[in-house]
């Protein structure tokens, strides 16, 4: 299933995608997209509807964050060799984990603002993983049972904020609409393998990022096992699992965004985001 969320900001409704790429309504069967929602007996009901029997939404609406009410939003720094090397860095021992925090959740198509004083704003396409059961101390063996789907993520970051302002990386991913999440959440059941997916960027009509998820230093089953062991993860909870290279600050020159950018952003059976960027007041 390709689970969403469509409507004004802050007024999403929960629909579904059918085989024709049409909007369904799902009100009627759940309020929202969210922890309770994409729990595994929740999501064995919904398999259950006729999707063609509910209602068609109607025109282009906004295609809000795919998920809701998420308690986490973890990020992975450095997971494709290939972009710590470009990066200037080493692939970590472990893996890195920051986070992000969670007002920078945007819809997948919603402008992306970049702070007033911004540089060195930065894209970032990346797999995202949603949490649909409780996950505490599992064996890597059993980690894909506690995910309920997958998704496209932009991680946007801010390389001055993040890299040359001392402390956390967190300062320079959290801006407001530093995280567009979906279109879709594409159940776990969908997705055959989500080491072999492809997943690319273009700026301006560029593909500046190409490249697949079989290059992650670790996969998906590690990281859920691995976070586990340090917090309890949640149904809702958000892991955005690193990025291939083509970012800006590895270009030379470097290249950053700036107002007026177009992105497109995309992975293999998860959809399409599409941002301008804009500089916040």
């Amino acid at each position: 299933m390709k689970l969403l969320r469509y409507g004004k900001l802050g007024k999403e409704k929960p629909g579904i995608l059918d085989s024709e790429g049409r909007i369904r309504d799902l009100s009627a069967h759940v309020r929202d997209i969210n922890g309770e929602t994409i729990s595994p007996k929740s999501l064995a009901k919904l398999r259950k509807i006729k999707i063609e029997t509910l209602p068609i939404v109607r025109g282009q609406p906004r295609i809000g964050a795919c998920v809701n009410g998420s308690q986490k939003f973890v990020a992975i720094g450095l997971n494709y060799s290939d972009h710590a090397a470009e990066s200037g860095m080493t692939v970590p021992p472990e893996p890195i984990i920051f986070t992000k925090h969670m007002n920078c959740i945007s819809g997948p198509n919603d402008d992306v603002t970049i702070p007033p004083k911004s540089k060195k704003s930065d894209w970032e396409v990346e797999l995202g993983v949603i949490i649909g059961t409780k996950a505490k101390n599992i064996k890597r063996a059993d980690a894909v049972k506690h995910v309920a789907g997958y998704c496209t993520i932009n991680d946007l970051s801010e390389r001055e904020f993040q890299i040359e302002r001392s402390g956390q990386w967190t300062k320079g991913k959290s801006y407001d609409t530093f995280g567009p999440i979906g279109p879709w959440l594409v159940t776990a059941d969908e997705v055959k393998d989500p080491q072999k997916l492809n997943l690319w960027l273009e700026l301006n009509g560029k593909r500046v990022q190409d490249g697949n998820t079989s290059t992650m230093v670790y996969g998906v089953e590690y990281l859920v096992a691995y976070l586990s062991e340090f917090f309890t993860l949640m149904p809702g909870d958000i892991i955005t699992t690193g990025t291939p290279p083509g970012v800006g600050m590895g270009m030379k020159p470097q290249r950053f965004l700036k107002p007026g950018d177009k992105m497109r952003v995309g992975i293999e059976g998860l959809g399409e985001q599409n941002q301008v960027v804009v500089r916040d007041k």
